[in-house]
C-alpha cells in the first residue's frame, strides 16, 4: 500500500497531470467511452488529499476543456450537419437528434445545461445546436456556464472526498471514482424517470 501512496503522490506532483486531464475531458465531448466526470473527481480528490494538484486548476482546467470540446462539437454540427457519417444515421441517434431540436430552440439554457452532465445526451445536443442554426452566441454563453457547473460540482465532489475519507490518497482516489459513477447512474435514472413521466401524462 505505501508504495502504492507513493506513485499517487509522484503522480499528483506530476506537470503532465493536469494535461492529460485536459486532454480527455476535452475528448469526453466526442468520444462518450472517455471517463472525463471520472477523471477531474479522482483529481480534485487527489489534490484535496495531498495539496497536489491544487482543486482549482483542476476546476479551471476541466471547465476549459468542457467548453472548448462543447463548442467543437456545436461547430461540427454547424460545418457537417446530422447525417453525414454513418454513426449518425442509427434510429437511436437521429431520435437523440429529433429530440433535441425539438426542445433547443424554446429551452436552449436548460436543455444544454442538462446534457451536459449526461455523456451521449451532451453529443447529441452539441451537434444539433450547430446544426439546427441556433445563434452562436447564444449557445456560447450557455455552453460556458453548463461547462463551469459541470467542473465544479465534478471537482466538488471529488474535493470533499479527498478531505473527509480516512486511508490517503490511494482511498480518496478510489471512493472518489465510485462516487462519480454512482452519481452519475443516479442522473441519468432520474432523468429516465422523469422523461417517462411526461410521456405517460402527454399519453392520457
Amino acid at each position: 500500500m505505501a508504495r502504492v501512496d507513493d506513485v499517487i503522490n509522484a503522480l499528483a506532483g506530476s506537470p503532465w497531470l493536469l494535461a492529460a486531464l485536459f486532454v480527455l475531458v476535452l475528448g469526453d465531448a466526442f468520444l462518450v467511452i472517455l471517463p472525463g466526470e471520472t477523471v477531474v473527481t479522482a483529481a480534485a480528490a487527489l489534490g484535496a488529499s495531498t495539496g497536489t494538484p491544487p482543486v482549482l486548476a483542476v476546476f479551471l482546467v476541466a471547465a476549459l476543456a468542457a467548453f472548448l470540446g462543447d463548442a467543437v462539437c456545436f461547430l461540427i454540427g454547424r460545418r457537417v450537419g446530422l447525417d453525414r457519417w454513418t454513426w449518425m444515421r442509427g434510429r437511436r441517434v437521429q431520435s437523440a437528434f429529433t429530440w433535441a431540436r425539438g426542445r433547443l430552440h424554446g429551452n436552449t439554457a436548460v436543455v444544454v445545461f442538462t446534457a451536459r452532465f449526461i455523456p451521449f445526451a451532451r453529443l447529441a445536443v452539441n451537434l444539433t445546436a450547430g446544426a439546427s442554426g441556433l445563434s452562436p452566441a447564444r449557445y456560447l454563453g450557455v455552453a460556458a456556464i453548463a461547462a463551469s457547473a459541470w467542473a465544479a460540482y465534478q471537482s466538488v465532489v471529488g474535493a470533499v472526498v479527498g478531505l473527509l475519507v480516512p486511508g490517503g490518497p490511494v482511498v480518496a482516489v478510489l471512493v472518489s471514482i465510485v462516487v462519480a459513477i454512482a452519481l452519475g447512474l443516479a442522473i441519468d435514472l432520474l432523468l429516465k424517470l422523469r422523461t417517462r413521466r411526461r410521456e405517460t401524462s402527454s399519453g392520457s
